[in-house]
């Protein structure tokens, strides 16, 4: 299982590898010791392997020459693992992370599985394209990025309890859930943080829960207690299908992992594309959902505590417009992706063994 570096690129690693292992597969996560991966694979009761690897996509002049300098290292490391583990296939998410496993697969003739949830095709996915024996894709046009015939559109892997979230209950509490991703985001923090006084006087029954990653928790946590809203601060959601299911709306950035999961839960939401995401495909995201119905977009400059505390407001006095909205989100789900990811590779795995196996006499 390669990739890493953030939770949208581990989750739905975690979501296919669990599928395997309830059909009696074994996994291996290979990943760096500072990315979401390094917490999230053993606590998910998966055994994971290191390489060191930084980041090249719209990162510094120097550090783009270090990670170019760690790669051939980091290629041959992976290629030992998978030699080691006798791996029969990679299942790759891309980013960072998976850049050396998937070289090294390609070395080693490891049949790799890739999953491609952009419009645009990450910087891994672009590079090795033509090696790749299939791609899970989000959107027809991702398709042609792949040789023909080996790219389908089946959506992103995420975990079945996302699938299986009821619609909010009528009289339910209205809940809102700000989430910035496994590291939050400071543009959201900061706009949650200015909204609870308005909050507080414009809709007293309104409670949130912000996940606001680490570096902010501390501060954050002190102001909540404060602002005479219920609910809480935490830096990081590792029970997010049950935060989702107790959210009446979701305020979050729109990576693909986070549209996929607000989609399945049936939530409406409102959505601040990171203004720096390769490609622009946070805004593409965002805008997909918007024109569905499903979701409200804020541009991140103009997102501040009045724009986002007078779109909540709107959504807390207008339940059936939440509830269309959610229901809009539902539609646009694609079930199944892990399942069909983890078809692909046990079809994988059943050709290298058959390779591998010497004839019968």
């Amino acid at each position: 299982m390669a990739g890493g570096g953030t939770g949208g690129h581990v989750m739905p690693l975690i979501a296919v590898a669990a599928e395997l292992r309830g059909q009696g597969g074994k996994c291996l996560f290979i990943g760096t010791r500072n990315g979401m991966e390094a917490a999230l694979a053993p606590k998910h009761g998966f055994p994971i392997e290191w390489i060191e690897i930084g980041g090249i996509n719209r990162a510094g002049l120097r550090k783009m020459l270090w990670s170019a300098l760690q790669l051939p290292a980091a290629v041959l490391r992976a290629r030992r693992i998978l030699k080691s583990h006798r791996a029969a296939a990679v299942f790759s998410t891309g980013g960072y992370a998976a850049g050396p496993t998937v070289i090294a697969a390609i070395l080693t003739g490891t049949p790799v599985v890739a999953v491609e949830p952009n419009a645009i095709p990450g910087i891994v996915s672009r590079l090795t394209a033509r090696w790749v024996r299939h791609a899970l894709v989000s959107f027809d046009q991702t398709i042609r990025h792949f040789p023909p015939g080996r790219a389908e559109r089946a959506g992103l892997p995420i975990r079945e309890e996302f699938f299986r979230i009821a619609p909010p209950a009528p009289d339910a509490p209205f809940h809102v859930l700000v989430t910035g991703g496994s590291r939050g985001a400071r543009s959201l923090n900061k706009a949650a943080r200015e909204a609870w006084p308005v909050l507080r006087e414009g809709a007293p029954r309104v409670s949130m829960t912000l996940q606001c990653g680490p570096s902010e928790e501390a501060e954050l946590k002190a102001a909540f207690e404060g602002s005479g809203l219920d609910g809480e601060v935490t830096a990081f959601l590792d029970g997010m299908p049950a935060a989702y299911a107790r959210a009446s709306l979701i305020v979050s950035r729109s990576g693909a992992g986070a549209v996929s999961e607000i989609a399945a839960a049936g939530r409406p939401s409102i959505l601040v594309p990171f203004p720096f995401a390769a490609d622009g495909h946070q805004k593409h995201n965002a805008l997909a959902m918007a024109r569905a119905g499903a979701a409200v977009m804020i541009e991140d400059r103009d997102l501040d505590g009045a724009s986002l505390a007078r779109a909540i407001i709107d959504f807390a006095a207008d339940p059936e417009r939440a509830r269309s909205m959610g229901a809009a989100a539902r539609s646009l789900a694609m079930p199944g992706a892990a399942r069909r990811a983890a078809g692909l590779l046990r079809e994988c795995a059943g050709n290298i063994d058959r390779v591998r196996k010497p004839p019968e006499q």
